[in-house]
C-alpha cells in the first residue's frame, strides 16, 4: 500500500522508538494522556448520569412549567387556550400552593399539587405503597405523601393529617383563621430525591376547596416536556396580556446550576491532567530530534523539503495523543461497564438510588474528548517540528 513518505518515516520512527530514554519519555507521555482521558471519560459519564437521573426524578414529578392568568384567576376550561397547547403537546389543569402539614405528633411544611385523577401523572410511577391515582376522587380528601415526609410525620396509610394554608382563611371575632382541612393518607411515593421531603399530591377539586378557590378557577395550566431544560428557551416567548410564565427554575434552578458547575469544574481539573501530559510531547520530540538529527540532515540532502520534515514530527506528536486517547477511552468505557462488579468485589456499596450508580456513556462526548486530545498533541508538537524543519544538513553532517 502506498503511503506519503512523511507518514511512512513517522510511523517507522514511532515503531522503532529510538533510544531508551526517548522510549521512556514516549511511554510516559502515552500513559499520562491515557490516565487523563480515562479519568475524564469516567467522571463525565457519572456526572451526566447524576444530572439526567436528577432531572428525571425531580423534574419528572414537579410542575415543569405553569402558565397562569393573573393571581389565582385562571379559568378552568375543557381545553387549554390554543397558545398554551402550541407550546406543549400535553397540558393539564393544576392547583398548587405551599402548605403546613400536621400529624398527631409532628409538624412540617409541604408543597401541594392538585391533579386530575382520571389523567396520567408521573407520580404514579413512583408509588411504593397504596392505591393508584384513581383513588384520589373528588370529595374523598385523600392524598399521597413522599416517603421522607411520611416518616418525619410518623404517618402511614389510613392516618389523618391536617393541611393548613396561611395565605387564605376567614375572619372571625378572634381574627383571621387560616384555611385548614383533614386529609387521609392514601399512598406513599419515593422518587429518591429531596422532592420526597415536601411534595403532597391530592385531587384538584379537593385542593381547590382547601385553597378556597372558586369552582371554575385553577392556579394555572401545567405543561409537560420531554426535556425540561427547554423551558430556558420557551420562557422568553411572549404571552398574551395578563398571562405569566413560571417554571421549575424558581424552585430547583440553583440545584441544577450547582450540579452543572461542579461538572464543569471537574472537567476543567481533569483536562489539566491531559494538558500536562500533552506538553510532555514537546520533550519527546526534542529528544527524538536530538537523536535523529543526523537522519534528518541526510533526508534533506536526499531532497526532502522542510515541510515534509515538519509533517514527520507533527504526525509523531499526534500519534502519541491518538494512542493515549484511544486506550484511555477504551479503559474508561470498560471501567464504567464493570463498575458495579468492581465496587462489589472491593466491598464498597456506593449506590445512591436503587443501589445503582447512574452512568451515561455518551459516545459523542467521548469522540470529542479524543479529537480535542489529538488536536492538543498536534498543537504542542508545532514548536519542535518547526525547529526540525530548519535543520541545516551542512552543520549537522560536518561533525559526523
Amino acid at each position: 500500500m502506498f503511503y506519503p513518505i512523511s507518514i511512512f518515516i513517522s510511523f517507522r520512527h514511532l515503531k522503532e522508538a529510538g533510544g531508551k530514554f526517548s522510549q521512556f519519555t514516549t511511554y510516559m507521555s502515552v500513559i499520562g494522556i491515557t490516565v487523563g482521558v480515562m479519568a475524564l471519560v469516567i467522571v463525565l459519564s457519572i456526572m451526566s448520569g447524576f444530572e439526567t437521573n436528577l432531572k428525571n426524578r425531580v423534574l419528572g414529578v414537579l410542575p415543569q412549567a405553569v402558565i397562569s392568568y393573573k393571581e389565582d384567576q385562571t379559568s378552568m376550561l375543557d381545553i387549554a387556550p390554543k397558545f398554551i397547547t402550541a407550546i406543549s403537546n400535553r397540558v393539564e389543569p393544576l392547583i398548587h400552593s405551599e402548605v403546613i402539614i400536621q400529624s398527631i405528633s409532628q409538624l412540617s411544611s409541604g408543597y401541594i399539587i392538585g391533579v386530575d385523577p382520571n389523567s396520567y401523572d408521573p407520580i404514579e410511577e413512583h408509588l411504593i405503597i397504596g392505591d393508584d391515582l384513581a383513588s384520589l376522587q373528588s370529595g374523598s380528601y385523600r392524598l399521597f405523601l413522599g416517603d421522607i415526609l411520611a416518616r418525619s410525620l410518623n404517618v402511614f396509610l389510613g392516618d389523618k393529617v391536617r393541611l393548613t394554608v396561611t395565605s387564605v382563611g376567614k375572619y372571625t371575632p378572634f381574627g383571621l383563621i387560616p384555611a385548614h382541612r383533614n386529609f387521609t393518607v392514601a399512598g406513599i411515593f419515593s422518587t429518591g430525591s429531596d422532592v420526597d421531603e415536601q411534595l403532597i399530591v391530592t385531587n384538584i377539586a379537593d385542593a381547590g376547596r382547601l385553597l378556597q378557590y372558586e369552582a371554575e378557577n385553577i392556579s394555572g395550566w401545567r405543561l409537560f416536556f420531554t426535556d425540561p431544560f427547554v423551558v430556558a428557551d420557551l420562557s422568553s416567548k411572549p404571552l398574551p396580556k395578563g398571562w405569566k410564565w413560571n417554571d421549575w427554575r424558581d424552585q430547583r434552578g440553583e440545584l441544577f446550576q450547582a450540579v452543572r458547575m461542579e461538572r464543569n469544574i471537574m472537567s476543567l481539573m481533569l483536562s489539566l491532567i491531559i494538558l500536562v501530559a500533552s506538553f510532555n510531547v514537546i520533550s519527546v520530540l526534542i529528544i527524538v530530534l536530538m537523536e535523529k538529527q543526523t537522519e534528518v540532515a541526510i533526508l534533506k540532502t536526499q531532497g526532502m523539503i522542510g515541510s515534509q520534515i515538519f509533517t514527520i514530527f507533527i504526525i509523531r506528536g499526534m500519534s502519541i495523543g491518538f494512542i493515549g486517547s484511544i486506550i484511555g477511552s477504551l479503559l474508561g468505557i470498560f471501567f464504567l461497564s464493570n463498575l458495579k462488579f468492581i465496587l462489589r468485589n472491593i466491598d464498597i456499596e456506593f449506590f445512591l438510588i436503587l443501589r445503582q450508580l447512574p452512568i451515561i456513556i455518551d459516545l459523542k462526548q467521548i469522540v470529542i474528548i479524543i479529537l480535542l486530545t489529538i488536536a492538543l498533541s498536534m498543537f504542542v508538537a508545532i514548536f519542535p517540528s518547526y525547529r526540525a524543519s530548519f535543520i541545516k544538513p551542512i552543520e549537522v553532517l560536518r561533525h559526523v
